[in-house]
């Protein structure tokens, strides 16, 4: 499934005080510390999407303290991803520049330096400037010549690092005082009218500077304020809501920045509660809002869907997440990036998912037991059925199901029952497999060689898979491992 979506690619808290976060100086135009990697980057550049015909770029920087000999890279971002745009060799005096014979994709790209320590720079449809710098503080003695956009990116870093520090100072003084004291009640205020200088200081640079990329990258970037007035549960729902109101969907730029990467996966990771139906819900709105700009929808489903991939999620249930995007997005009309054979695959695999979701009713199960006769899984009246999906030559398979044979002798009283599934075996090794682990007596036990009887009534990742289902057969809960089943059961008896 992964690398079927990666082909088309190609390319919990909302119980978390949204104050603490738009309190925080990081935005989603913050950019990991660390060096970019471009050992995973995409082999080839992508094309530059720029209208009209623009110079051949020519980027010189000179870096004073660093060595020559070696190469500087301009390593570009691309949705959460890097690629190496250009090399450069350095000469002695730390100079270098980036020449193309086509212009490089507007976005942010990384200086990469030998010693793997690097700077940014934003690169839009003025491809011609100089930067100049020291190695002993790379940003802060940046001077640029000739890019406003960079001019106003280094002149931005240089207050927010400033401004960072008097946060936390503040925030220190808070701790060290106390809640309720009077230092304390000091140390807020000044610190809620940083907050506020902030934003009369990047309106002012909006304001003024309108049409840049800069303007465009900061503001997309920005946390919502929060609303007046609300209890907390509305409050969360609009600062959902509210998230994307300064992403320009219409600037394809900013998906090759950290902004979009950063905040889709703030948006489904963290601000949505990561539960399926919750999930499911945020996915809609914010594919849905992106359906009208085609790089951006190709970006948002691809990362949803492969986000909650079962073999990648700690969810429970991430097929809902997975069977809702794929049948809802991945589409012959909206997969432009796709073909037909891709699309129908996806949609095949989204309908044998479907049918064993948390919430339905498991479908019936007959087949041969070890003894010759027919076996239903229906015919099983019990409190709690676990459905054990295994093969016997299967590792993990060998170390869940003789904790499950001991789980079963502690439950059994209970109202709990086993119905297990051989898959992808012979006859003889599963039934030596049975008696092995004590199991063809206690269980009730079928293989069908065909598999006819299971697919596609249920859905198999990796083996062994467990689903747990309640006295009318509805599944409560899958992808478990054996110590998780009498968490379950309990919390579903205590509804």
């Amino acid at each position: 499934m992964k690398n079927i979506l990666f082909l088309l690619l190609i390319a919990f808290s909302a119980c978390n005080n949204p104050a603490e976060t738009t309190a925080a100086t990081t935005d989603a135009t913050t950019v990991n510390a660390t060096s970019p990697n471009a050992s995973t980057a995409p082999a080839e550049t992508p094309k530059p999407r720029v209208k009209g015909k623009l110079e051949n770029p020519d980027i010189k920087i000179q870096v004073t303290g660093l060595a020559g000999g070696g190469e500087a890279s301009l390593i570009g971002v691309l949705t959460g991803q890097n690629f190496k745009a250009a090399v450069a060799p350095i000469s002695g005096d730390g100079k270098f520049n980036f020449k193309n014979d086509e212009p490089y994709v507007p976005g942010m790209y990384f200086v990469l330096l030998p010693d793997n320590r690097n700077f940014q720079i934003l690169v839009d449809e003025d491809q011609t400037f100089t930067l100049k710098t020291a190695t002993a503080d790379l940003m802060n003695n940046m001077v640029v010549e000739g890019s406003l956009e960079n001019q106003l990116l280094y002149n931005n870093l240089r207050y927010e690092a400033d401004y960072q520090q008097k946060f936390n100072d503040l925030t220190q003084q808070m701790n060290a005082a106390g809640e309720g004291t009077t230092g304390y009640v000091a140390s807020e205020k000044a610190r809620k009218s940083l907050i506020d200088s902030r934003k009369v200081y990047l309106n002012d640079v909006f304001k003024k500077n309108p049409t840049s990329f800069f303007t465009s990258f900061k503001r997309g970037g920005q946390n919502p304020d929060l609303r007046e007035g609300l209890d907390n549960a509305a409050q969360v729902w609009h600062y959902r809501r509210d998230f994307w109101n300064g992403v320009d969907f219409n600037d394809e730029r900013l998906l090759r920045t950290p902004v979009i990467s950063n905040k889709l996966k703030r948006y489904i990771t963290e601000l949505t509660p990561q539960q399926p139906d919750s999930i499911i819900a945020a996915a809609k709105y914010i594919t849905d809002k992106s359906l009208p700009y085609p790089e951006y929808f190709k970006y948002f489903a691809n990362f949803i869907t492969l986000n909650y991939d079962q073999k990648e999620s700690t969810l429970m249930d991430a097929h809902a997440v997975e069977v809702f995007m794929i049948q809802n997005y991945f589409t012959n009309e909206r997969a432009f990036w796709s073909d037909s054979v891709q699309v129908f695959g996806l949609q095949q695999q989204a309908y044998e998912k479907q049918a064993s979701l948390v919430g339905k009713k498991g479908k019936n199960v007959i087949a041969k037991g070890p003894d010759g006769k027919e076996y239903s899984l229906y015919d099983i009246n019990a409190d709690y059925t676990i459905v054990y999906m295994f093969n016997p030559d299967c590792e993990h398979c060998q170390e869940e199901t003789p904790k499950l044979v001991d789980f079963h002798k502690k439950w059994k009283s209970k109202g709990v029952e086993v119905f297990t599934i051989a898959l992808d075996t012979d006859d003889t090794k599963w039934k030596n497999y049975l008696n092995k682990v004590g199991a063809i007596n206690q269980f009730t036990n079928i293989y069908d060689p065909s598999n006819r009887a299971i697919y596609p009534n249920w859905y198999v990742d990796v083996t062994p898979e467990l689903y747990v289902l309640n006295k009318d057969k509805v599944i409560i809960a899958k992808n478990l491992k054996v110590n998780q089943i009498e968490t379950v059961i309990e919390q579903d008896k205590n509804k």
